[in-house]
């Protein structure tokens, strides 16, 4: 029996369905105690390090591993949860051309240490429990920022998209998810800014490798801050964890 799996956890899965998938698909394991070492949102997908028995005493070690990640950023909307899982706002409509060169100057500014700003919908606690818990209740809390630090952030592409395209990509990511994550108000929100089926809007596509702890939809939101515009995480696939690569992950 493993003590470490590499596991590929699927677009709408929390990490804990993953788990139960792989279990469900593996009974060797199934009355074993099994953690994991770095969450992955609803919405992401790609390396999530499972811990088998003992293992688990060793949490630590593994949460400070650091990432690599394959993300996407679409530019001209945000929502509360920085990215395409939240209620949803458009930005402004500027010049494709001068925004590009925006985004491209603008990136640069990530790398490197920053005190980043954690997203509201997170797991991060405060007096006890997530963040999430007061975002969904609706009480203000302070702003919480951390330090990380961006190794290496490399543009892949950047281009346009149609919103007939976008709408159907956002909404198909959405089915996905299990559970109640308002998917039927956030849907309907996204058919309505989407309406216009001409409108073409940007993203932006990402290699991000980075200290644990960093936020990539954190980033998305900064950089919509920094152009004056805004931002989020349209899509994110984490691609290694320390030495663990996507390549090797276990599809369950």
């Amino acid at each position: 029996m493993k003590k470490i799996i590499n596991v590929y956890k699927k677009i709408g899965e929390t990490p804990l369905e993953a788990l139960n998938k792989f279990k469900s698909k593996n009974p060797d394991y199934k009355n074993i105690k099994m953690g994991y070492a770095g969450r992955l949102d609803p919405m992401a997908e790609g390396v999530l390090i499972a811990l088998v028995g003992e293992e688990n005493k060793k949490i630590k070690k593994y949460m400070n591993l650091d990432k690599e990640y394959n993300a996407e950023i679409l530019i001209g909307f945000s929502s509360d949860t920085n990215d395409v899982l939240g209620i949803a706002e458009k930005g402004k409509n500027l010049d494709k051309e001068e925004l590009i060169k925006l985004i491209k100057k603008t990136i640069k500014e990530f790398k490197g240490k920053y005190n980043q700003k954690i997203p509201k919908y997170s797991s991060y606690k405060i007096k006890g429990k997530p963040m999430f818990h007061y975002a969904l209740k609706n009480i203000d809390i302070k702003e919480i920022r951390k330090e990380v630090i961006i190794k290496k952030l490399k543009i892949n592409s950047i281009e346009s998209i149609s919103s007939k395209k976008l709408l159907n990509y956002i909404l198909n990511k959405i089915k996905k998810v299990k559970g109640n994550f308002r998917q039927e108000k956030i849907a309907k929100k996204w058919e309505k800014l989407l309406k216009n089926k001409q409108e073409k809007f940007l993203v932006l596509n990402l290699i991000i490798s980075c200290s644990s702890g960093t936020y990539i939809r954190a980033i998305a939101d900064e950089l919509g801050d920094k152009i004056n515009n805004k931002a989020l995480l349209l899509s994110l696939k984490r691609t290694k964890v320390g030495k663990f690569n996507i390549n090797n992950s276990l599809k369950t």
